[in-house]
């Protein structure tokens, strides 16, 4: 195999990025006594060739006939699919066949998004400067154009509807889905059912994990075949047995015995694994007495299966719940115990290989444990669960783990317990878990979080409620994050009407809600109305609040961003003309806030028919952020290209060219070679270069950069046409 170093690598990553090979995503640790199923599983390694993709489904011809429930159905899902992609994937990566590895828990959108920004990001060295959503876009097209050698795992896939836009392709990849139903498998993908182990595999599964104690494997033969091979069930068994002195012929008369008693009056025996699980729990109860076991697992089986951080479960919440409402000690005692108790037994996980630890159950068992809890303990259980994410969740929020798994834990949460995190109002990881997904910027699933929380308030407190006004301005906010503005302008114009009923005319909160109206408004390309609102704003702060208030100033940058959008330049320019030079009196010349009208002022100058002017303001913009900002903000880079444009227009076409050098060099860099902002720059140089005489390298930067963009942009996008066009022109040059 050609060594990492060797590959092509058309990331743009940048100077002094990760060395290759690269792992992202935790990968669940393989089974100590796990072997190759030779007989029974698919072999991957001669289906799942470089540019394949298949999926691992359960095999349900293998289960019980139609009399069987539907709660023994499901353990059919237990049939080791994560187990073979987790050994697959350790075994590609151990061989050195891989340069990338990516893992992810499919269990949302917001997890698939968060999965491919997180592996950008480790194959670039690049931090995150756009919405995931981006982000994951420029990820697909490098696994699209990359001759690296990569495997995408999207473990336990549950919708289809996540993975929309979002399916990984190319030559040099390998996909492979673990997922229930074969139904959400697209077409064309290779389906691989996955059933239980044969005789000769579970007999030899079940004596390699009594390994240590091989009088434990009296009676092996007979378990095996009162078991029916489930791959769950054995785990769980053999778990129970190595944990204690009786050997697999008591264990088979515990079982026989306990499936009597849970068989139904039809007759028709449970799946094994759903006889096995209530054994391992009595199990753990001895192993870790008190209440301790039964609590972990009530709260476990709220959560996201995939990955729960350690920390939620030793925080005050769940210390006192797992004490049993006593005095809980001191350090998470109690849950250090039942988890190793559990772990012993084979209910649970416990992976040290993240920090915090990683804390894995299975779905099937979380349904199974759910179906039993009494109403009581599961509404207990739900505060409880919730008041731990919540203190679990840290102040200052990193990307990738443990942020990951709180969200996913809080979606979980929030699908199996209803309503119960609205007694008393809306509990506040719903806001916490919002602000989360603002401020990772998963743009879709924020709205689709926030809209969530907006009906609901509205069903259960009333349009008026506080909680619901809250939300429906976050929901607004988010659709203008996720650049849905039309979106956004219904739900500020409804923020708005409710704040008119409650509030006074002149009361701060109207007057920013009809600002963000007015903003929404313009970004939805819905002028007049705008400007109009805008207008009234900058009356009503100039009259509430004076005309030098930090308010007022913003309010007339917005009203004059919002006269260049709709093409009043020279309103715009008299507009920013007084508010910088008050941002210049009250907070300095290099305040934040004053270099971004200078650089609102920069463009109307430019619109306006004012060259000069502009070329002045923005060298000054440009000067001010490289020093406070840096070369690398993105705010410094965006300042320089703006200075080249208006240099090109002025004729200075040589300086022009060394900006948007500059400028393209920077986007690569922050935003990466595939972002349209950073194709955009490319195209524009190479007019620059076309100007310039440089056909050459015209030719080549357009030729490049029209195959970019066709990737990410309509066929008949304006930008595609005129590029072609000029590729033309020069072909006769």
């Amino acid at each position: 195999m050609t060594s990492a170093t060797q590959l092509k690598d058309p990331a743009g990553a940048v100077p002094g990025g990760p060395s290759w090979p690269v792992r992202s995503g935790a990968v669940p640790l393989v089974a100590d006594a796990y072997t190759d199923r030779l007989e029974t599983a698919p072999d991957l390694t001669a289906v799942l060739r470089p540019g394949a993709a298949v999926a691992l489904v359960p095999d349900r011809a293998a289960g019980p006939g139609p009399a069987a429930d539907e709660p023994a159905r499901d353990w059919l899902r237990s049939s080791g699919k994560t187990q073979l992609a987790a050994a697959f994937a350790e075994s590609l990566w151990q061989s050195r066949q891989l340069d990338l590895l990516v893992w992810i828990p499919a269990s949302s959108r917001a997890a698939v998004l968060s999965g491919y920004a997180a592996a950008m990001a480790a194959a670039t060295g690049r931090e995150q400067a756009s919405s995931c959503e981006s982000v994951a876009a420029q990820f697909l097209g490098w696994l699209g154009d990359t001759s690296r050698s990569w495997l995408v795992v999207l473990d336990d896939l549950a919708d289809p509807a996540d993975l929309d836009g979002l399916w990984p392709t190319g030559p040099a990849g390998r996909v492979l889905v673990t997922c229930v139903d074969p139904a959400v498998v697209p077409r064309g993908m290779q389906v691989l059912p996955m059933g239980s182990f044969n005789s000769r595999e579970a007999l030899s599964y079940l004596t390699e994990r009594l390994s240590a104690n091989r009088g434990q494997r009296l009676g092996a033969i007979d378990l095996v075949n009162a078991m029916g091979y489930e791959p769950a069930a054995l785990t769980q068994a053999s778990a129970v047995i190595a944990s204690s002195t009786m050997s697999c012929h008591n264990y088979r008369d515990y079982f026989v015995s306990w499936r009597e008693q849970l068989t139904d009056p039809s007759g028709v025996l449970p799946l094994a694994s759903a006889v096995t699980w209530p054994l391992s729990f009595e199990r753990a109860t001895q192993l870790a007495p008190g209440r301790s076991v039964q609590s972990l697992l009530a709260l476990a089986a709220l959560l996201d299966g995939h990955g729960i951080p350690a920390t939620v479960l030793t925080t005050p919440a769940a210390a006192g719940y797992l004490a049993s409402g006593g005095e809980a000690p001191a350090g998470g005692e109690p849950a250090r115990s039942a988890l190793a108790a559990l772990e012993r037994v084979g209910l649970l996980t416990v992976e040290p290989t993240t920090a915090p630890p990683t804390i894995r159950i299975s779905p099937v068992l979380q349904a199974a444990l759910r179906a039993a809890m009494p109403e009581g303990m599961l509404d207990q259980a739900a505060r409880v669960a919730a008041d731990a994410l919540l203190q679990a969740w840290p102040a200052a929020e990193l990307p990738g783990w443990p942020a990951t798994g709180l969200r996913s834990c809080t979606a979980a949460l929030r699908q199996v317990t209803g309503n119960r995190l609205w007694a008393g109002g809306c509990h506040a990881l719903l806001l916490r878990a919002g602000d989360s997904l603002d401020h990772a910027r998963l743009t879709g699933p924020a709205v689709d979080h926030w809209r969530d929380v907006v009906t609901t308030s509205d069903q259960l407190l009333g349009a008026g409620h506080p909680q619901t006004i809250q939300a429906g301005r976050r929901l607004a906010e988010a659709c203008l994050a996720a650049d849905r503005p039309d979106e956004a302008v219904t739900w500020f114009q409804r923020l708005l009407d409710t704040q008119a009923v409650k509030l006074g005319p002149d009361h701060q909160d109207l007057i920013g809600t009809r600002l963000q109206l007015g903003h929404a408004l313009v970004a939805a390309r819905q002028f007049d109305g705008g400007i109009a609102v805008l207008e009234r704003v900058l009356a009503e702060s100039e009259r509430v609040r004076g005309p030098e208030h930090a308010d007022t100033l913003g309010a007339r940058d917005e009203l004059a961003a919002g006269y260049l959008a709709a093409g009043r330049p020279a309103d715009a320019v008299t507009a920013y003309r007084r508010t910088l030079a008050e941002r210049e009196h009250a907070q300095g010349s290099r305040d934040p806030q004053t270099m971004t009208t200078r650089r609102g002022l920069a463009d109307a100058y430019l619109a306006n028919g004012q060259p000069k002017e502009a070329v002045s303001a923005y060298k000054r913009v440009v000067a001010d952020r490289e020093r406070a900002l840096g070369l690398d903000h993105l705010d410094t880079i965006r300042a320089q290209y703006s200075l080249g444009a208006v240099y090109l227009r002025t004729g200075k076409t040589v300086a022009a060219e060394r900006l948007y050098e500059q400028a393209r060099a920077g986007f690569e860099r922050v935003l990466g070679p595939r972002h349209p902002d950073t194709l955009r720059s490319r195209a524009e140089l190479a007019l620059v270069y076309r100007q310039l005489g440089r056909y050459g390298d015209a030719r080549a930067l357009l030729r490049d950069t029209v195959d970019r963009l066709q990737r990410i942009l309509p066929g008949n996008d304006p930008l595609i046409t005129e590029l072609r066009e000029v590729l033309a022109d020069i072909g006769n040059e």
